[in-house]
């Protein structure tokens, strides 16, 4: 039975083919743009983490809650009280953290690896397979030897540095070994200070998951176990990020309790942790990791489904429309004995055919919409790289185009399903069929231009952020300069060493041609790694509570003057200041504003921990502006710019040219400048300082270009909705028009009745959209730029976009309504 009605819905599907074209493809925009969004929601929200039993896994980030810093890295010190602390609650606790180095290849080729290190019991935790080899041992993560003190013999000879055990990704593996198994027991970078044993090869696509924000890297060629002397290290010294399983049985609340108890006691034991406010939050894995891009996802996840309700009321529309042009033949079976649940059947199996063939083209339409969005999905994105058509897309897709038959099948079924035999059967006009069911199509329009209002609010409003992020002043000039890293295992030597090095290739490429000035850095503006230290005034000699956190930054003379960031007071600094002993910083607006309110920060000292177990006494020379150093939606923390020699040497490796011709060129000429200074260094991340920029608008710009375009078709589709509603009001009242054209009607009045019955429409969708966003909007918080979610202006500005786009969709019935002769409409009716 159910297969003859389908054959009877394709078989009316056919005689009606631009109906059922238009009605396919508006259902497949509709659920191809949903599926498209789903399969990222899919991927990134909602698949599990790809670890054994992921929702017993736990990321325990640290807070110093006195100075403003949310996720901190914690000690080796802080690590050994927590994982002891919560040996009841935990069935383990692991850390990690990354760092790029440069080691020397099997052919004697400088080589850019990505390293991990990591607690012994790392993989274990997480259950990642050792797929050649063996996995760490307790053994592997024994504290090296203490090394003699400077200038001093040991009593006794030392015992035998203990060999660094590294295990090694199966694409590093393959890549650099061919797959050889022989690699194992061999040493990597041989002869030289890092020198890792391999003893074993990680499963393949294995990766590392935190937020974006903990600057980790996700992909590590060398994973090392980590051997750093947690019994002694100092609490100063932070880099690990902490990863737990709970046991069974044990909840999120108890874990946290056994966390709170271990932050107290430190607290009480430890003046550091007690005046920074220092804490431990325990977060369920999965919830930790996507937290920073939720907002966004579940925003365009909401978008879509704005937009399948949009296509959906259209297509209602349609089907409406249709089936009051169908009123004959309903009423003609209902007269022979149908009953109104065989014709709303009818009704429904014909939407449910239109979702089947919507749903086909919404899946192709998805399948190049996702290989779109993964050219331009920002690098945040976690598991970007999973983002697939795969059983859970497919599944939501069929159960959205379900969905959709139901609803823009519900309301023409309902409508089908009570013909007036009596009134159709008697009416002789051909406008007699659509005089039913008018008020029901205008409401659906209405619904359409309600939605379609609260996606252009939507997209007006990253316009907005995106056209305030153009204007955001980043604290330097971005044209002219090409940026780049230089590395190699040099830098890991003395810092006299370390120093000469730097000089050399700084005095290399200034001898570039076309190259006006040449500085280096570390962190670099725009690309993160930022780790905040203590600062303080005078004030924080008495209580402790008073330190700050603020951002350093090692640079060399003349950074600021290539970068162009202004200088606010005082001056910069020199050659001379770039000698070890010079207790100078140069400091940025917001830090002088804060240090010294009202006051002249040149001249005056500030207290600075950066690499001696308590901060010391540094003074001010100079004032520049801030520098966007993360994002440039977000001005960061403050800023303090110490000199490369000041932390010994060699800390710079990210570096900048400012250039008379277009960087871009530059690019070929500093690989070839660098390799004939020392075939051992190791040139990477070659990029304009413009792209930097535009990688910083990323997140900006892929939401901006997903709600556009969702807010065009929706715009589009309840444009086209309206101009159905209007061309058919008058084709229903073609008699009346006719008669008031007869009585005399001027055809200027006759367009005003049409336009302003379609204005009228939409000024109730744009009324209803106007709550809806106001509820709405405020989830855009998180991706809105120098503009509120409810912002006036954009609000004002799309309705009267609207209200264009009404009088455009009711353009042509009014058009063709004061051009009706009345002769020929009074004749036709």
């Amino acid at each position: 039975m159910v297969i003859n009605e389908l054959k009877f819905a394709g078989r009316v599907l056919r005689k009606s083919p631009v109906f059922t074209l238009a009605a396919a493809i508006t259902i497949a925009l509709g659920v191809g743009a949903s599926t498209a969004i789903f399969s990222v929601t899919n991927a990134v929200l909602l698949r599990p983490l790809p670890y054994k039993n992921p929702e017993q896994l736990v990321i325990l980030p640290s807070d110093l809650r006195n100075r403003g810093v949310k996720d901190f890295p914690v000690s080796n010190a802080d690590f050994i009280d927590l994982r002891e602390g919560t040996k009841n609650e935990l069935e383990g606790l692991g850390g990690v953290f990354t760092f790029p180095l440069t080691l020397t290849a099997q052919d004697g080729t400088p080589e850019n690896v990505k390293v991990g290190v990591v607690t012994t019991n790392y993989f274990q935790l997480v259950g990642a397979r050792i797929l050649v080899g063996r996995d760490f041992t307790d053994d592997d993560g024994q504290p090296q030897p203490p090394a003699p003190a400077p200038g001093t013999q040991a009593a006794t000879p030392p015992p035998p540095r203990l060999p660094i055990m590294a295990i090694i990704s199966y694409e590093y593996f393959q890549r650099q070994f061919g797959g050889n198994s022989a690699v194992l027991g061999q040493s990597l970078n041989q002869g030289k200070p890092f020198s890792p044993r391999v003893v074993g090869v990680l499963e393949p696509h294995f990766k590392i998951y935190f937020p974006a924000s903990s600057d980790l890297e996700a992909a590590p060629d060398i994973f090392v176990a980590n051997r750093l002397g947690y019994d002694t290290a100092n609490r100063n010294g932070v880099s690990m990020r902490m990863i737990g399983r709970l046991k069974a049985g044990v909840t999120l609340r108890q874990a946290q309790g056994a966390a709170d108890q271990v932050t107290a006691e430190a607290r009480k034991n430890f003046p550091i942790e007690n005046t920074a406010g220092y804490a431990i939050r325990v977060e369920p894995m999965q919830a930790h990791v996507v937290s920073e891009v939720r907002p966004a996802i579940l925003a365009l996840m909401g978008a879509v489904i704005f937009l399948l309700l949009i296509a959906c009321a259209n297509v209602a529309n349609l089907l409406l429309v249709r089936a009051s042009l169908r009123q004959r033949e309903l009423a003609i079976r209902s007269a022979i004995g149908a009953t109104g649940w065989d014709l709303a059947r009818q009704i429904l199996t014909e939407a449910l055919l239109l979702a089947g063939i919507g749903a086909l083209g919404g899946l192709a339409i998805a399948w190049a919409g996702i290989r779109e969005l993964l050219n331009i999905a920002p690098a945040y994105l976690p598991r970007v790289d999973t983002i697939r058509i795969d059983t859970t897309v497919v599944v939501f897709t069929v159960l959205a185009s379900l969905a959709a038959a139901a609803i823009f099948g519900l309301a023409p079924a309902w409508r089908a399903a009570r013909p007036d035999a009596m009134v159709v059967l008697r009416g002789i006009g051909r406008s007699e069929g659509l005089a039913g069911g008018g008020l029901l199509r205008k409401l659906v329009v209405g619904l359409e231009v309600a939605l379609a209002y609260v996606l252009l609010i939507g997209c007006g409003l990253m316009v907005r952020s995106f056209v305030e992020l153009q204007h955001i002043d980043p604290g330097f000039d971005a044209s002219g300069l090409l940026t780049f890293q230089v590395q190699s295992d040099r830098f890991l030597q003395t810092p006299e060493a370390r120093a000469a090095a730097t000089r050399q290739v700084e005095e290399g490429l200034k001898a570039i041609p076309g190259v006006q000035s040449v500085t280096a850095s570390t962190p670099f503006p725009l690309t993160g790694n930022y780790s905040p230290i203590r600062w303080g005034t005078e004030e924080a000699l008495a209580d402790k509570s008073k330190y700050k956190a603020v951002d350093p930054v090692i640079v060399l003379p003349g950074y600021f003057e290539t970068m162009r960031t202004a200088l606010l007071d005082g001056r910069t600094f020199t050659e001379e200041d770039n000698l070890p002993g010079r207790n100078y910083v140069v400091v940025d607006k917001m830090l002088a504003d804060r240090a010294y309110p009202g006051q002249r920060a040149v001249g005056k000292r500030i207290l600075i921990r950066i690499q001696t177990p308590e901060p010391v006494w540094v003074d001010i020379i100079g004032v520049v502006a801030h520098q966007r150093g993360v994002s440039l939606s977000e001005p960061g923390r403050e800023q303090a710019f110490f000199t490369d020699a000041y932390i010994g040497a060699g800390a710079t490796n990210r570096w900048a040219l400012r250039t008379t011709g277009d960087p871009a060129n530059y690019g070929n000429t500093v690989r070839v400048a660098m390799k004939r200074l020392d075939p051992h260094l190791l040139v990477s991340d070659v990029l304009p300082m413009d792209g930097v920029v535009e990688k910083a608008q990323a997140n900006t710009r892929f939401s901006l270009l997903l709600i556009s375009a969702f807010a065009v078709i929706a715009a589009v589709l309840a444009g086209v909705g309206l101009y159905g509603v209007l061309a058919t009001v008058v084709r229903q009242r073609t008699s009346e028009i006719g008669v008031r054209m007869a009585l005399g009607a001027q055809p200027g009045r006759i367009f005003q009745l049409v336009v302003g019955q379609g204005l009228w429409l939409a000024g109730i969708g744009i009324a209803a959209g106007l709550f809806a966003a106001f509820a709405l909007t405020r989830s855009m918080s998180t991706m809105l730029v120098g503009v509120k979610p409810t912002d006036p202006i954009t609000f004002f500005t799309m309705a009267v976009l609207f209200v264009v786009i009404a009088i455009l969709a009711s353009w042509v019935p009014a058009w063709r309504a004061s051009n009706m002769d009345p002769v020929v409409a009074l004749r036709n009716e």
